[in-house]
C-alpha cells in the first residue's frame, strides 16, 4: 500500500494575498510541491486566468499533473525554478516560490533528506537524474566535502566531520544510509547545540548542494525581473538564512535607487522593484505547524522600469 505524505501549507493565506490576484491574470508557482498554494491561487482566477508551475519532483510532478488534468488554467513543467528563465517576458502577474524541502520529502525515509528514519543516502529533489548524495561522498576530496559542509551548512565542525567521512570510507567502504552519516557526524561533532541533532547543519549542506539550489535561486531572482509584468509581485519564501539572505539582499538592491559615482551628474539608474516587505508566520501558525517557526516571506512589486 503507497503511503501518502502529508504536507502543511506555510503562510498559505498571506502569500496568496501578497500575489494581488487579478482573477483574469497568469500567475507562476515556480515550487508546486504537493500544490497548497497553486489551489488557493485557482479559487481566486476566473476561466480566463492561468497559472503555470514548476518542480523537480516527480512525485511532486504527479501531483500537478493530476491537477491539471481536471483544470485547464494548469500548465505544467517537470523542471527546477531556473526554468521559468523560458517563459516568455513580461507575461506573469505573479511568482511565488517556496523555498527549501517539502514535509513529504521529509518524512519518506526512501528520499534521504532526514536522519530521523534510517533510509538510502539520495537527498535529490528530481529523483531522475544527477548523482545522490552517497555517490558524490564515494569520491570527494576531503577539501571539496570541507568546504561544502562549511559554506552550506554553516558548520563549525566541517573539517571534522569531513575526515570522519573519509576515514569510514577508507575503512569500511561508501556511506550508503542516512543513518550511517548521522552516526559518523555525531562521532565528529564534539559539542551540540541545545534541542538540535548534530547531523543537522551537515544533511542541510549536503542537500542544498546536491541539488544546486542556492545557485538556482540566484538564477530564478535574475529571470523574475525579466518574466513579471509592472506591478506584478514577487513573493518568496525561506526557510534559513542561507536562503533568506540573497532574497534580502536581491530585493534591496533593485529597490534602491543607484547613482553611478563615475557619472555624478547622471541620471540615477531607475529602481525595477518597490514595496520591499517582510512577512512572518503568525503565532498560531507556528504552534499549529512546527516548520513554519524558521519561516521568512519577503514581498516586491514590479516597477514598469525595463
Amino acid at each position: 500500500m503507497e503511503t501518502t505524505w502529508s504536507h502543511l501549507t506555510v503562510l498559505l493565506t498571506e502569500a496568496v494575498q501578497a500575489l494581488s490576484i487579478n482573477p483574469d491574470g497568469h500567475y507562476v508557482d515556480a515550487t508546486f510541491g504537493r500544490g497548497g498554494h497553486s489551489r488557493a491561487i485557482l479559487q481566486r482566477l476566473s476561466p480566463q486566468g492561468r497559472l503555470t508551475v514548476f518542480d523537480k519532483d516527480p512525485q511532486a510532478i504527479e501531483v500537478a499533473r493530476q491537477l491539471a488534468a481536471q483544470d485547464a488554467r494548469v500548465t505544467v513543467h517537470h523542471s527546477g525554478f531556473a526554468a521559468i528563465a523560458d517563459l516568455p517576458p513580461a507575461s506573469a502577474d505573479g511568482l511565488l516560490m517556496d523555498l527549501g524541502v517539502s514535509s513529504p520529502q521529509i518524512d519518506d525515509p526512501a528520499r534521504g533528506f532526514s536522519f530521523r528514519h534510517d533510509g538510502p543516502l539520495d537527498m535529490r529533489m528530481d529523483t531522475t537524474r544527477g548523482q545522490s548524495v552517497a555517490q558524490w561522498l564515494e569520491t570527494v576530496p576531503i577539501p571539496t566535502l570541507t568546504e561544502v559542509i562549511r559554506d552550506y551548512g554553516e558548520e563549525r565542525f566541517a573539517a571534522q566531520i569531513a575526515k570522519a567521512i573519509d576515514r569510514r570510507r577508507q575503512e569500511r567502504g561508501p556511506v550508503r544510509t542516512t543513518g550511517e552519516l548521522a552516526e559518523i557526524v555525531a562521532g565528529a561533532v564534539k559539542t551540540r547545540e541545545p534541542g538540535k541533532d548534530p547531523a543537522t547543519r551537515t544533511f542541510q549542506a549536503l542537500r542544498i548542494f546536491i541539488n544546486a539550489e542556492l545557485e538556482e535561486l540566484q538564477q530564478a531572482l535574475e529571470a523574475s525581473l525579466h518574466l513579471l509584468k509592472p506591478q506584478g509581485r514577487l513573493v518568496v519564501i525561506s526557510f534559513h538564512s542561507l536562503e533568506d539572505r540573497p532574497v534580502k539582499q536581491f530585493m534591496a538592491r533593485h529597490s534602491r535607487t543607484v547613482v553611478d559615482r563615475r557619472a555624478p551628474f547622471a541620471e540615477p539608474a531607475p529602481t525595477r522593484l518597490a514595496d520591499v516587505r517582510r512577512v512572518m508566520p503568525s503565532d498560531a501558525e507556528v504552534q499549529g505547524n512546527p516548520r513554519a517557526r524558521s519561516a521568512v516571506m519577503r514581498v516586491a512589486t514590479r516597477t514598469g522600469v525595463a
